[in-house]
C-alpha cells in the first residue's frame, strides 16, 4: 500500500497540465485538499481491481482512472466542510480548504476539481487501449456513481436526514450512497481497465456495496471505542452532533456482527467470480474490516 500511495501521490501532484493557465490561487486551493493526505482508499482499489483481472491492463490508465476519482471524492469533501453544510474548521488536522482561500475560492476549487476528474477519466479511457464503448463507460459510469443517484444523492439525504432519521432503512440508503458508490465505481473503473468479464463487473459490484457499507459502520464503532489520536476527533462526535449511527439503532454488538457479515458477502463475491488475482481485493476486505482509525 505505502508504494502504491506514492504512486498515486506523484500522480496527483501532476494532475493539473503544467501548460495550463490556471489562476494561481485556484490551483493552490484545488492542491491544497487534493495533497492533503489520506488513505487513497479509492485509487488502490482501482489499482487492485484491475490487477485482480490478471490481464495486461495498461497502469497508466488504471493510475489516472484512481486519480479522477480521488478527485471526486476530495471536491465533496471541501464541500461537505463549508459553512451551509457541515461547517468543519479543520480536515486532517489542517485547516479547512475555506478557513484558508475563503468560501467562494473553495467553492470554486470543488467545482474545479469535479470538472477536472471527468477530464482525467477521459484521459484514462484514451490510454486504456479499451475499445469505445468500454472507453466510454469509465466516463458514464464515474458521472452515474458520483452524481445525484449515487453519492451526491446520499449527500443529500444525509442532509435531509438531520431532520431525523427514523429507519434503518433510510441511514443505509445514505451509507450505500454517500459512502458504497465511489467504492464500487472504482472497483469497476479499475476492472474495465483490466478487461473484466460482466460476471466479474457484477460481483465487484456486490463487493463494493458490502465493503462501502461495513466500512461506514466501522466508522460508526470507532466514533464510540476508537483512539483519538488515531482518529483525528474526539470520540462520540456523531452523538454530540445528534448523529444517527449504526450502533444507535441495532446496538454496538449487533453493528460489529454486521461489518463481518457484510465483510464475508464482499469476500464471498469476490472469491467465486473467477479473478485471476483476487488477492490484494481480499486483503483489502479484512484491513477495511480490521482497521482502527
Amino acid at each position: 500500500m505505502k508504494e502504491r500511495v506514492a504512486l498515486i501521490e506523484s500522480a496527483l501532484a501532476e494532475s493539473i497540465p503544467a501548460e495550463w493557465n490556471v489562476p494561481e490561487r485556484l490551483k493552490d486551493a484545488m492542491y491544497y485538499s487534493l495533497l492533503a493526505g489520506g488513505k487513497r482508499l479509492r485509487p488502490l482499489l482501482v489499482l487492485a481491481a484491475a490487477e485482480a483481472t490478471g490481464a495486461a491492463f495498461v497502469p497508466k490508465a488504471a493510475l489516472l482512472a484512481g486519480c479522477a476519482i480521488e478527485m471526486i471524492h476530495t471536491y465533496s469533501l471541501i464541500h461537505d466542510d463549508l459553512p451551509a453544510m457541515d461547517n468543519d474548521d479543520f480536515r486532517r488536522g489542517r485547516p479547512t480548504n475555506h478557513k484558508v482561500y475563503g468560501e467562494a475560492m473553495a467553492i470554486l476549487a470543488g467545482d474545479g476539481l469535479l470538472t477536472h476528474a471527468f477530464y482525467t477519466m477521459s484521459e484514462a479511457a484514451a490510454a486504456s487501449g479499451l475499445d469505445a464503448p468500454h472507453a466510454l463507460a469509465l466516463v458514464s459510469e464515474l458521472s452515474a456513481y458520483a452524481g445525484a443517484r449515487g453519492m451526491v444523492g446520499g449527500q443529500a439525504a444525509d442532509m435531509l436526514g438531520e431532520q431525523g432519521v427514523t429507519k434503518l432503512e433510510e441511514l443505509e440508503y445514505i451509507h450505500l450512497h454517500k459512502t458504497a458508490d465511489l467504492i464500487v465505481c472504482s472497483l469497476r473503473a479499475g476492472a474495465r481497465i483490466g478487461r473484466a468479464t460482466e460476471t466479474q463487473l457484477e460481483a465487484l459490484t456486490l463487493f463494493g456495496r458490502s465493503l462501502g457499507l461495513a466500512f461506514q459502520i466501522q466508522d460508526d464503532i470507532l466514533d464510540l471505542t476508537g483512539d483519538e489520536s488515531k482518529l483525528g476527533k474526539p470520540l462520540h462526535s456523531d452523538e454530540k452532533q445528534q448523529k444517527v449511527t449504526y450502533p444507535y439503532f441495532i446496538g454496538l454488538e449487533a453493528s460489529r456482527e454486521k461489518v463481518g457479515q457484510l465483510t464475508q458477502a464482499a469476500v464471498d463475491a469476490v472469491a467465486g467470480a473467477g479473478f485471476a488475482k483476487p488477492g490484494r481485493l481480499l486483503e483489502f476486505a479484512q484491513y477495511l474490516m480490521n482497521r482502527d482509525h
